[in-house]
């Protein structure tokens, strides 16, 4: 090959070359950003209104189906999800993944705004933002927490010091605050006062609005100098509000205070927020997209020491949950086993080849391919993250495959007694068609999974094209530098080695495997191609047998009894595998990914429908001591109520350490569920994992809400789901007001002055805003005392408006108050309305689960009008599983057409792609051995295997068609293919075996992503190995024509022909002693016992092959 002859006569610009490489691998590695996962932008928008006060079927009819319509015109759009709840209403709108999404957002905001102006006057203006679901989860969660400060004082310490000084960080999108005390100016209206004076809490709220501003005058003018003018009425103390003139009756001037009681205080709290059952204020960070996650969760933990020391001595700012450590310890386990695995791998490598200088020569190309690498990663615009860097984990023990072939193979070109340069060059030139067949049947597995499509096809991107430029990387520096260092660097006597302590037992260990492998296999091939026949008692028609037991295809046809060869036997058990393998795909279970244990879990709380927030509390304060009695709990973080949803906690669990625990992360979920179900009146939920998703779309509430319930408790009976919940939820109590006829048409009430009286009374409503001396804003908010709003009895009597006389008007003369049905939330999707149906799994795996819910979805009839739809981890996973096994099937004609192109042959290639099914099995016994499952990554570990397998047929084939070129028989040529790459053979199996090993033990954080993937293919290619090695010559031997009968005497003759003509001398002129010599010669070196002896001398003492 013209590279490699050029790298052996220029060794200083091959060395160089490398340098180079690893020169620009190391800078683009210094550039790199670090992710968790690949950045990806979701096609996709999200929408979100705020009407204050209004129900949520209000907020669907008025706010959610205009924006529906006009949104629904948008090219480009996929699916449109909608949610209204109390006061707000959300919408979701998905893309194409091929839609141009700045030009998408463009069409939705100049929808929204064309409709804008149908929406309610009180409903605030939409905001509009890309999907961003990187950010779901918060980066940093912390707590500020004193055993001595009130509430109060916590939450001024919290937004001033903490908060705000956490917003500039850099990296930082936005900090959530939960559980802060916030403070306002109350004004406890008097409802007697109100009716005697005949004034409404509107005519108050416009007073104080009038007198509390600041009003500007105009511009005086001279000469000399201009002078602004204006008149201060802003109130600067919050005490002055109380002498607010806000209305005159009879000449007598009703100030705030004649008509209730004004006080400083803090805001009635509709959420509570503790830690360990210690109250304090919750902070979540949230991180910008395309910021580094690592680098913001450092860049946090560094501001919070800051504010640490500016902070009181009995006030604690504590860390609850950091995911950038977790991300960053993921990253470093991976690193670590990218290390650990080549270190495996190299100590393999000098098992078999007996010398450190071969170990090295062969080494150096897992540092220069990973290094070389980072400069196609920082090219394409990746960053490191989670997939490139499993994919270089991945290559550890595949990168060393190709220089483990080209090195063994110029070192049994030197034990021939050539010299180190000529067997440089002809030891690679003769495995160069195997080498490159297997490398380009490598990237043709992989350049498909790069290229697939959908969101999956987004994320396993980067990993593809990392394992291409890899494994590419890896052939130039096989064909480049190993070659080059062959040549130059020459081995010293290996002898010396055998005789150290432990390094010699395990060399002459591993040589004697190798040769009972290699006396073992020979027996095998015998045994396969003798003349053996067994009848097996069913007829069959075709030609009878001759004397020597085969098929005389000179005799006439006819019935016969059936009979099995040796061959037919291989056949079968090839066969009986793979059908055995697909027996056992139901045992070993599916799943979309793997559950990690991040040592960080969360429980969901609901209690009945209407709770009050104290009722909550003490609930939640329950399963808190629960919890926290848990030895594996580390700390917890709680967080009661919110606007709508007082009835409902969440508690953030932070664990220990898992080298500390005995419980995994799942096994402690479990015992969490069993504990906290013996709590009356709650309803929890445990774990991030709710892996199935229905929905089920319809126009009828009443109908969807009957066929949700009852599709809900069908999935309860199937085995393994848990948690199983629906969308269908009521509301706190309602009633509505409702306006009497006469009322309207004789004292022209409306809706809107009476719900503004009962704003004020019942909610509060904010008048105006003080300004502290600090420059924050505080409501002053006008509402009856808590104690007169408890009761809906109590709002009879209130006064709702005044007639021209100034006769109060209550509530009970002009309306009806009854109670009305009111849904929690409603949900909608694609202009209908939609309810879902979630569930967990528990001892069962997550695709056994959804499968059986497939099938019970299938065998549901629902009425005209309504219809089923899958999503969550059930959809992602059937896309994902579709989208691989597309990948695979392209794979597998891509494979084809390069052995095709390499071999010349039509069939040939079939022989050696026969390696691939008998993979199957050893994968299915690894999963079952292990307890992992069919997911994404373990079905990656499949597709790798499907170029890894083709590898060992491709040396046997290679060498078979060698050896029949020269003459030798079919059963001869694939005998000596056989023992002449047994050694290649299992050194680049076990080195990737040892090299998967790391990833398949899972030690590091987060390896129980990549650990299937890892256990997968240990499985696969030890049994795909094994079985190969037999398989593959019966295929191949049924797919060849056996040339016609030569005079051979010994099966090893083939060889010397074939080392003349590689040699350039021709056949007539070797003499016959000669050939007698190199006859023997190549009978020794045909025995393993002899191939040894030959290895444990030095290469120069080595007699030559021809005179």
């Amino acid at each position: 090959m013209w590279i490699t002859r050029v790298s052996i006569n220029n060794p200083v610009f091959a060395a160089m070359v490398m340098v180079a490489l690893c020169v620009l691998g190391l800078f683009s590695y210094a550039k790199l950003g670090v992710e968790q996962m690949p950045d990806i932008s979701f096609p996709g928008a999200w929408m979100e209104v705020e009407y204050p006060g209004a129900t949520p079927e209000a907020l669907e009819r008025e706010v959610l189906k205009p924006l529906e319509e006009a949104v629904n015109g948008v090219a480009g759009v996929r699916k449109i999800m909608a949610r209204a709840f109390e006061g707000r209403a959300d919408l979701s709108i998905e893309f194409g993944l091929d839609a141009d999404m700045d030009r998408a957002m463009q069409d939705v905001r100049d929808r929204v705004a064309a409709v804008q102006s149908q929406l309610p006057r009180d409903a605030k203006a939409p905001t509009l933002a890309r999907w961003n679901n990187d950010n779901n989860e918060p980066v940093v969660t912390l707590a500020l927490l004193s055993p001595t400060r009130s509430p109060r004082e916590l939450s001024i310490l919290g937004e001033n010091e903490v908060g705000k000084r956490l917003q500039r960080v850099d990296g930082v999108a936005r900090v959530e605050i939960n559980g802060l005390t916030e403070r306002e100016v109350r004004i406890d209206l008097d409802p007697l006062r109100l009716r005697a004076y005949a004034v409404t809490p509107a005519q108050i709220a416009a007073a104080l609005r009038e007198a509390n501003a600041d009003q500007p005058v105009g511009l005086l003018s001279n000469g000399m100098q201009d002078t602004l003018l204006r008149v201060e009425g802003r109130v600067r103390d919050p005490k002055a509000f109380a002498d607010v003139v806000v209305a005159r009756r009879n000449g007598l001037a009703l100030r705030l205070a004649d008509l209730g009681q004004l006080s400083e205080r803090e805001r009635e709290p509709d959420s509570i927020a503790r830690v360990n059952g210690q109250r304090a204020i919750n902070f979540n960070v949230f991180k910008q997209q395309d910021a580094n996650i690592v680098a913001t969760g450092d860049a946090v933990k560094k501001a919070m020491d800051e504010v640490r020391q500016r902070l009181p001595p009995d006030v604690e700012l504590r860390l609850i949950n950091a995911s950038s450590d977790w991300v960053k310890g993921s990253l470093d386990g991976l690193r670590s086993t990218l290390i650990e695995g080549a270190l495996l791998t190299i100590a393999i490598v000098f098992l078999f080849l007996h010398s450190w200088r071969s170990t090295i020569i062969t080494g150096l190309t897992l540092p220069i391919a990973v290094i070389s690498s980072f400069i196609a990663v920082y090219a394409f615009g990746f960053t490191l993250n989670f997939m490139t860097m499993m994919a270089l984990s991945l290559c550890i023990g595949l990168l060393i495959d190709d220089a483990i072939v080209v090195r063994e193979n110029i070192v049994r070109h030197v034990h021939k007694g050539k010299d180190h340069v000529t067997a440089a060059r002809e030891g690679t030139q003769e495995i160069g068609l195997a080498v490159m067949a297997t490398t380009f049947a490598i990237v043709a597995v992989f350049a498909p999974v790069a290229f697939m499509g959908g969101i999956i096809g987004k994320f396993f991107y980067p990993f593809g094209i990392t394992v291409v430029v890899a494994v590419l990387v890896s052939l130039f520096v096989s064909f480049t530098l190993d070659p080059m260092l062959s040549s130059v660097w020459k081995d010293p006597p290996s002898a010396r080695l055998k005789t150290l302590p432990v390094i010699g037992h395990a060399i002459r260990g591993t040589d004697r495997l190798m040769d009972a492998l290699h006396a073992l296999y020979g027996r095998a091939i015998r045994w396969i191609f003798s003349d053996r026949r067994w009848r097996i008692g069913l007829p069959a028609y075709g030609h009878g047998f001759g004397a020597d037991g085969r098929r005389d295809k000179a005799s006439p046809r006819r019935w016969r009894s059936a009979t099995l060869t040796p061959r037919g036997v291989v056949m079968a058990v090839g066969t009986g595998s793979f059908l055995a393998a697909l027996a056992l795909a139901p045992l070993v279970g599916s799943e979309f990914v793997p559950e990690t244990d991040q040592n960080f879990t969360q429980l969901a709380l609901k209690m009945p429908v209407g709770s009050s927030l104290e009722r909550t509390d003490a609930k939640v304060a329950q399963v808190e001591a629960i919890v926290q009695a848990m030895p594996e709990v580390k700390h917890v973080s709680t967080w009661i109520g919110g606007p709508g949803q007082r009835n409902q906690a969440w508690l953030n669990i932070a664990l220990v350490d898992r080298k500390e625990r005995r419980r995994s992360q799942k096994q402690v979920e479990d015992a969490m569920r069993e504990a906290i179900a013996k709590v009356p009146g709650t309803d929890a939920s445990v774990g991030f994992n709710r892996p199935i998703y229905v929905a089920i779309l319809g126009s009828d509430p009443e109908g969807l809400a009957r066929l949700a319930e009852d599709f809900a408790e069908k999935v309860k009976k199937i085995p393994g789901a848990v948690d199983v919940e629906t969308s269908v939820q009521a509301g706190m109590p309602a009633y509505a007001v409702r306006l009497k006829p006469g009322a309207v048409r004789e004292l022209g009430l409306t809706a809107s002055q009476v719900s503004s009286s009962l704003r004020a009374y019942v909610n509060g409503e904010a008048a105006t805003t003080w300004t502290t001396p600090n420059g924050d804003q505080v409501d002053v908010v006008l509402r009856l005392e808590e104690g007169q709003r408890e009761r809906i009895d109590q709002l009879h009597s209130l006064p709702v408006a005044f007639a021209a006389d100034g006769t109060p008007i209550a509530l009970a003369s002009v309306a009806e108050i009854e109670r009305i049905y009111n849904p929690q939330n409603i949900r909608r999707q694609d202009l209908q309305r939609r309810e879902g149906i979630f569930a967990g799994v528990k001892d069962r795996s997550p695709g056994d689960v959804g499968g059986d819910v497939q099938q019970l979805i299938k065998e549901t009839t629902l009425p005209p009008g309504y219809s089923f739809d899958i999503g969550g981890q059930m959809q992602q996973q059937a896309e994902a599983f579709a989208g691989l096994l597309g990948a695979m099937a392209l794979a597998v004609i891509f494979i084809y057409i390069v052995l095709a192109s390499q071999f010349g042959s039509f069939l040939q290639p079939i022989a050696i792609m026969a390696s691939l099914p008998l993979a199957l099995i050893g994968v299915m016994l690894a999963l079952l051995l292990w307890r992992s499952t069919l997911n994404i990554f373990s079905m990656i570990g499949l597709v790798m295997l499907m170029g890894l397998v083709t590898k060992n047929a491709i040396l046997l084939v290679d060498f078979a068609n060698h050896a029949r070129r020269a003459g030798a028989s079919v059963a001869d040529a694939l005998l000596q293919a056989g023992q002449t790459r047994m050694r290649p053979i299992i050194m680049t199996t076990a080195a990737m075996i040892f090299g998967m090993l790391p990833l398949a033990l899972a030690l590091n954080d987060g390896g129980e992503i990549q650990a299937p993937m890892g256990r997968a293919i240990i499985g696969g290619l030890i049994t795909s190995t094994l079985l190969t090695l037999v398989v593959v010559p019966v295929l191949y031997s049924y797919l060849v024509r056996e040339k016609k009968a030569q005079a051979v005497a010994d099966p090893v003759q083939v060889r010397a022909p074939l080392i003349e003509r590689r040699r350039g001398q021709p056949r007539a002129t070797t003499s016959g002693d000669e050939t007698g010599r190199l006859l023997e010669r190549l009978r020794q070196d045909a025995r393993p016992g002899a191939r040894r002896q030959q290895r444990d001398s030095p290469a120069e003492t080595q007699p030559p092959d021809e005179t």
